[in-house]
């Protein structure tokens, strides 16, 4: 596991945009796993300017997201298809048909869930994963106590992610307290996983991901599992971090090697 701690948030968006930029760049048929919520929208707005600007184009990009809220329609302001349309997919030159986020209002939702890992499957697997991680640990809806080998699932949110997701919903409007989510064992098979946090809030459960044990109880820790994890972290989520300062200095000779390497 590869930890970047930053100065700040746009530092932390700035980093991780150039990461998938790269990855575009080097592939220009990626699979990308996306997110939604608050932490990417920086990253996103990035990527947009990258595609406006002609830096990179998403023309033969494949997408699919990690979880949408069960029981919304695609077109429901607060689906997580409506959000990836809004924050993202109609600013650049990615073609609808190949994003694809779980169906929330499917006629038959476990097997919708099955077909889901199918389809990443059949588009040869996901490249790079993007991911933030909740105040529990959560990556995706794969709230504590989620299997560690979990395959794409409907799951119950805790009353943590309810009350911290109230506020984008309006005081009467209905509020999901059921997911479809990529399964922390789908979200294991991507080749890379990179992670953002940011925040004082954050920082005890970059802590247990980081250097907790191996534990359901944190569902991000799973990660200290994957051969080619990413943490994009600032300052303030790495408060608690142990060994912050260990972090730094390899971070540090990590951009003297490749700045040597550009050099040769």
């Amino acid at each position: 596991m590869q930890i970047v701690i930053l100065d700040n948030a746009a530092e932390v968006a700035r980093y991780g945009a150039d990461v998938f930029i790269r990855q575009i760049d080097r592939k220009p048929d990626s699979v990308l796993g996306l997110a939604t919520g608050s932490t990417p929208l920086a990253l996103y707005r990035r990527l947009i300017a990258a595609c406006k600007n002609g830096d990179i184009s998403f023309a033969r990009v494949c997408s699919f997201n990690l979880d949408e809220y069960l029981g919304l329609a695609g077109d429901h302001p607060q689906s997580y298809r409506h959000f990836m349309n809004t924050q993202l997919f109609e600013h650049i030159d990615i073609d609808l048909r190949n994003t694809h986020i779980p169906p929330g209002d499917a006629a038959d939702p476990i097997q919708a869930c099955s077909d889901y890992d199918k389809l990443i499957e059949a588009r040869g697997g996901i490249d790079i994963q993007l991911l933030g991680i909740g105040r529990n640990g959560h990556i995706g809806f794969n709230e504590p106590s989620s299997g560690l080998r979990s395959r794409t699932r409907i799951k119950t949110l805790t009353e943590a992610t309810i009350k911290d997701n109230a506020r984008f919903f309006s005081a009467r409007e209905f509020q999901p307290h059921l997911s479809i989510t990529m399964g922390i064992g789908t979200i294991m098979e991507a080749r890379k996983v990179v992670l953002l946090a940011t925040g004082a809030a954050k920082a005890k459960a970059i802590k247990a991901a980081a250097e907790g044990p191996l534990s359901a109880s944190c569902p991000a820790s799973a990660l200290q599992m994957h051969g080619n994890a990413l943490l994009i972290i600032d300052e303030a989520a790495a408060a608690g971090l142990e060994r912050r300062a260990f972090y730094k200095h390899v971070e540090r000779e990590n951009q003297k090697l490749l700045q040597s390497l550009d050099k040769t």
